[in-house]
């Protein structure tokens, strides 16, 4: 025991001074956490005679995780959590996780990829906007993650929307703002960089005479608009600045331009054998897209595409002809040969795309939501497909026959999973997905991806297209299936049905709950939905079936607008808190309408009253097999610092013969919360699931399991050696849902939007 605790204080040390220099810059912190690990080893070389291991990792190894949004360095205290831990053995858990085709450390598949460029080995570099853990360009090969562009996070710095390389140099579209270091070279206030910035092959930057930024990597080609498309030929860089309806013209080594002639409204480049250049031409208005044939020197040639509804990205195969992805209904790549007049001679992906055959049932060949397209020298087409309202990566490449040869999914992104009560568990839902389970299989490889549930085109009001739902309730109503879905700060609740034999894997939009939204404002700022009332709150149900907010489809209604939390129950009532002290609504299912739709009502809803010791009522489940009720909030004991309107609160309370009227709580117990007004420990989210109750902290994203039935404490869940040890924060109110299996098995599912994924933790009967 002492050697092994030994080996772990010299990893410890040896980790830690990594962390010093890529992220710590407090000394005496990391000497502060040797020394106390130290201690701990002395200690537990006498005290401890037991060693219970959880996936492997012993439960006396610390982890120092950070927090994977904030760009300083800043470190996590261990505040205790006040509830004792029983003494007793607890079940070995196991780690694994659904949504992304890797599990972390140095490997995730990175969000929402909104530009590719395959290059002639198929090297597929990427670009995003935005990736949670950095990687807003990354560097693919055979089906593997081989590497990203590297400091494109942070600092007010983003990736874009273009991104191109050649034999020496990779070019990618990027976003700096400001941070108040003009002397460092970052834009001065008020100021944004639209740049174009150079790496060489192996993805860090390659500064070059008169580049710009702290590490003269960055050519600024605006301050009006990000760069829509990149393209090289020989030895010179076209840019397409969409700004000033212009393409810019830059020697790949000096990245000084040479010239810049005229485009209306330029987008993606491709380059074809002859050197000229293909532009997309984005639609504007009426005005509707097109795709423009142009000499390197700026002239006009009269080759152009116009027979086309949305098009997004553009390549140039080996045969020199040209890949265009059509994002419209028909959702598949189209194939012109260019020689001269441009004639359409081929498509390739299924028309309509996910929507064929059975709509959303996931397949080879049916693409959706199309942003990239790349060939390389050998005839292997690359797609990538980031769904609708940004639904996550799922980047392919086929054969030149058309066979699937491998696929990269990254496809959560403040996101939870939940199951199927009635399949158990072998059906899992997120916001957009449906994956198939097979638990016998290695971490990581339980899941199958099998259904994509939103129907961009048949359903253009569904909410998921116009919000920014995160968490799924799966319920089973009528033995019928449905989804509820809610957002990051409890605004509102969506629900969706089925119906498989007109609409197959697809959700389809039924019924939405909002809350008020201050005095005399509309509950959905903006233009959407379509009808809504002007002020207060309301119920939507789709009463005619078609999907769509009509004019007579709302009940209104007024209340208090700070909302704790949501629930639906087995029987399919909806519940929420409201933070007063007749917080609690419950909304009794009226049955289902003629076209499946769950019928609530505000002349049905019933008020209940807070539980006088809480001052501040967050969450809210109620069991009605068992007339249990479990709420959370903060307590007079126990009160908030501050007003944090995401977390679950101080403590949680549960509630025997709640219809019966009782209000003595069964048990009270204290959660990790903040107590500093720094919120390094407080408790997210909160799921109840068979024999247990289960929590998570925010930043730490440690599981407490507290047994159900007295509330002791039982033991702790942390991300396993399966997904390196880590996860970010847990940023949405419901971000933890747990599920007890037929044999006992509890499944717990956790967001993790770091590395595009859900953690999954298994916790044996």
């Amino acid at each position: 025991m002492q050697n092994r605790l030994l080996r772990q204080f010299c990893k410890l040390q040896k980790k830690l001074k990594q962390l010093q220099t890529r992220k710590f810059h407090n000394l005496k912190f990391v000497k502060f956490l040797l020394l106390t690990f130290a201690i701990s080893v002395v200690v537990t070389s006498f005290e401890i005679t037991t060693d219970w291991t959880v996936s492997g990792v012993p439960t006396t190894t610390h982890k120092i995780t950070t927090d994977h949004k904030i760009t300083t360095d800043r470190t996590v205290s261990e505040v205790p959590t006040p509830t004792t831990v029983s003494e007793v053995p607890t079940p070995t858990y196991k780690t694994s996780w659904i949504g992304n085709s890797f599990g972390g450390g140095k490997k995730w598949v990175q969000n929402n990829i909104e530009a590719m460029y395959v290059a002639g080995d198929g090297t597929v570099y990427t670009n995003s906007q935005w990736d949670e853990a950095g990687a807003e360009a990354g560097i693919y090969k055979d089906g593997n993650v081989i590497g990203l562009l590297s400091d494109t996070h942070g600092w007010s710095r983003s990736g874009g929307k273009a991104v191109t390389a050649n034999n020496k140099y990779i070019y990618m579209a990027m976003v700096q703002g400001a941070v108040g270091k003009i002397n460092q070279d970052y834009p001065s206030d008020g100021t944004t960089w639209y740049c174009v910035r150079r790496y060489d092959l192996s993805g860090k930057p390659a500064p070059f005479d008169e580049g710009r930024g702290w590490d003269k990597s960055m050519l600024i080609t605006s301050t009006q608009s990000e760069v829509t498309g990149l393209a090289t030929a020989e030895n010179e860089l076209y840019v397409s600045d969409a700004a000033s309806d212009r393409i810019r013209v830059y020697n790949t080594d000096t990245m000084k331009e040479l010239r810049s002639f005229s485009v209306a409204r330029p987008g993606a480049i491709a380059i074809d054998q002859q050197k000229n250049l293909w532009i997309i031409q984005s639609k504007n208005g009426s005005t509707p897209a097109k795709i423009g044939r142009y000499s390197p020197t700026g002239k006009q040639l009269p080759q152009q595409i116009a027979d086309i509804v949305e098009p997004t990205a553009i390549a140039i195969d080996n045969q020199n002809r040209l890949l265009l992805t059509e994002n419209g209904p028909r959702q598949q790549v189209l194939i012109y040969a260019i020689k001269d007049k441009p004639v359409q001679v081929g498509t390739f992906g299924s028309k309509g795309g996910i929507y064929a055959g059975t709509p959303g049932e996931v397949e080879a060949l049916k693409l959706y939501g199309l942003t990239g397209v790349g060939a390389d020298a050998t005839g292997n087409i690359y797609v990538n497909s980031n769904g609708f309202n940004k639904s996550g990566t799922d980047l392919r490449k086929f054969s030149p026959s058309g066979k699937q040869l491998w696929q990269l999914l990254g496809l959560l992104f403040v996101d939870n999973a939940d199951a199927d009560p009635s399949t158990d568990g072998i059906d899992v839902f997120t916001k957009q997905e449906r994956y198939l389970m097979d638990y016998s299989k290695p971490a990581g490889k339980k899941w199958t991806y099998k259904g994509y549930t939103l129907n961009a085109f048949k359903y253009p009001q569904d909410p998921r297209l116009h919000t920014s739902p995160d968490a799924t309730f799966v319920r089973r109503i009528k033995g019928k299936p449905f989804l509820f879905l809610t957002d990051m700060y409890s605004s509102f609740l969506q629900i969706y049905r089925f119906n498989p034999a007109k609409d197959g894997k697809i959700a389809i939009p039924a019924g939405m709950f909002v809350g008020t939204h201050g005095e005399d404002k509309k509950s959905m700022p903006g233009n959407w939905p379509p009808n809504q009332p002007e002020q207060g709150e309301w119920i939507w149900r789709d009463k005619n079936g078609n999907g769509g907010f009509d004019k007579d489809e709302y009940d209104r209604s007024k209340d208090y607008p700070y909302l704790g939390g949501w629930w639906v129950d087995s029987k399919g009532d909806v519940w929420k808190t409201l933070r007063t002290e007749d917080g609690i609504r419950r909304y009794p299912l009226q049955g289902l309408d003629a076209n499946g739709n769950p019928i609530y009502s505000y002349s049905s809803m019933q008020k209940q009253k807070t539980p006088s010791f809480f001052s501040d009522l967050r969450r809210i489940e109620y069991f009605p097999q068992t007339d249990t009720m479990y709420l959370s909030g903060f307590t007079k004991e126990h009160p908030a610092i501050g007003d944090d309107t995401k977390v679950v609160g101080s403590e949680i309370a549960r509630f025997d013969n709640w219809n019966k009227g009782d209000r003595t709580p069964r048990w009270r117990i204290v959660i990790p919360y903040d107590t500093t007004g720094k919120r390094e420990v407080a408790t997210a989210a909160m799921s109840v699931a068979g024999d247990y109750v289960f929590t998570v902290t925010g930043k730490t994203a440690e599981v407490n399991v507290y047994n159900a039935k007295t509330g002791v404490a039982v033991q702790k869940l942390k991300p396993g050696p399966e997904v390196a040890g880590e996860s970010g924060w847990i940023d949405i109110p419901h971000g933890i849902r747990a599920f007890r299996r037929s044999n006992g098995e509890h499944v717990v599912f956790v967001e993790e939007d770091w590395k595009g994924k859900v953690i999954m933790y298994r916790l044996p009967k």
